[in-house]
């Protein structure tokens, strides 16, 4: 596959180890795994079906766009950690104290609404094919434990493996269900050309598909996950650019497969499901209805591979990055990916101490309704977060910070202006439709 950012491919590494000479790089792939399936959740392929439902296969296109914007922001963070040596962390407190401000208020409140999103989301489809065991709330907690167990006391390694079988779980579900419902593929080649629909606020809508897909804190912790690996300097280079691209052009596959279901399930049939997680238990519903009860529990299966997988990507991805935040703040000097590849940060108490804030405090929100300002106040931070990341590598790679062969090109600069400028009209438009009356 052909570079897509415009940067200098050389190999030649700085220090450190790298890829033993006449090896295949494909053996070496896997944290582009990891961040596919941790930025991929059931909110996600429910988005990814209303579009499908709502429009058939006309943005087919949108969602493919969404890959590529993807592919450039997890690449210049990879190639920040690769060429730099340093985290991305390090990289933003470059820049000035507003960063860290931002970045610590955001990963708090994010996480605090977050871990209750995600244990619920990971609890619906067990509670669906085992409904006579316990309440949905227990199912979530249990989740939630299992998650917080299975990071603590695993490393990256063992972590990776996981994420690749759940990972295969949603390949096979997904592709299964797109060739289930026998999709139109001369609308779906129809669907590749750029033409919006013929509907109110279809550019955002647009918009939304593009940017909503693979797109959360997750694509900056892909530094941290490449560091993990084992990859510290530019020797890995070519190795991480394979890895990312395989990430997204499995998103692709996920979104493509899930935008067939919604063409050819629902809006052939005028059937419309609710938006968010139980959109998913819907449709459920509906493959039961229309192929029976095996294909119901199937997919219910891959719904929860699909839940599981955000979860203990971001209890690890997240962790990951709020234990070099506190490496920082406590004034350790500069933070390297050497000391993230070590496991260091894996075993440090930052790390675990936000798992647990990912974890425990959450349970509160899964037995109440959750506080209506704090929402608001969740939505915006996570509606700034992606131009935030975009506008910082933007500055990051294009100064001194960065080594003069890998910065960024003409391509890549394209392409992160472009993303910029498309979560910024979306954290806009989110900021706008926040009931901002009812907040005060």
């Amino acid at each position: 596959m052909a570079d897509t950012t415009g940067n200098p491919t050389s190999t030649e590494a700085s220090s450190g180890d790298n890829p033993p000479p006449g090896t295949s790089r494909w053996r070496y792939l896997g944290p582009g795994i990891v961040v596919a399936a941790t930025g991929v959740g059931a909110g996600d392929l429910v988005a990814t079906l209303i579009a499908g439902s709502n429009f058939g296969y006309t943005l087919l296109w949108a969602a493919i766009i969404g890959c590529l914007v993807k592919i450039s922001l997890a690449e210049a963070a990879g190639r920040w950690h690769l060429s730099t040596g340093r985290t991305l962390f390090d990289g933003w407190a470059s820049l000035g104290r507003w960063t860290t401000y931002f970045f610590v208020v955001y990963v708090v409140i994010w996480g605090f609404v977050y871990g209750a999103a995600a244990m619920s989301s990971s609890a619906l489809p067990l509670q669906a094919l085992f409904p006579d065991v316990m309440d949905l709330k227990w199912w979530a907690i249990a989740c939630g434990l299992v998650g917080l167990v299975f990071v603590w006391f695993n490393k990256y390694a063992v972590f990776e493996k996981v994420m690749t079988v759940l990972v295969g779980v949603m390949f096979v579900v997904t592709v299964y269900l797109a060739i289930r419902v026998t999709p139109n593929l001369g609308d779906a080649f129809a669907g590749l050309l750029p033409v919006l629909p013929d509907e109110k606020d279809s550019i955002l809508n647009t918009l939304g598909l593009i940017g909503g897909v693979g797109g959360t804190i997750t694509l900056a912790a892909y530094g941290y996950w490449v560091n993990a690996k084992g990859w510290t300097n530019t020797g890995w280079m070519k190795v991480m650019r394979l890895d990312n691209r395989v990430a997204y052009a499995t998103t692709g596959i996920f979104v493509v497969a899930m935008l067939f279901v919604g063409a050819e399930l629902l809006h052939s049939a005028n059937v419309a499901i609710a938006s968010g997680d139980k959109g998913l238990i819907q449709l459920g519903d509906i493959l039961e209805a229309e192929y029976g009860t095996a294909t119901a529990k199937f997919f219910l299966i891959g719904f929860f591979a699909t839940s599981f997988t955000s979860l203990i990507g971001v209890w690890h991805g997240v962790s990951l990055m709020f234990a070099d935040f506190v490496a920082r703040f406590r004034g350790q000097g500069e933070q390297k990916g050497a000391e993230v590849a070590s496991g260091a940060r894996e075993r440090s108490w930052p790390f675990r101490a936000y798992l647990l804030w990912l974890t425990f405090p959450p349970i509160v929100l899964l037995f109440q309704d959750q506080p209506f300002r704090l929402v608001i106040v969740y939505g915006v931070l996570g509606a700034a977060f992606m131009p935030f990341l975009a506008g910082t590598l933007l500055w990051l790679l294009n100064s001194s910070r960065a080594p003069r062969e890998w910065r960024n090109g003409p391509l890549s600069n394209a392409m992160l202006a472009i993303a910029g400028l498309l979560f910024l009209v979306l954290c806009v438009k989110q900021v706008w439709d926040q009931p901002w009356s009812e907040f005060f």
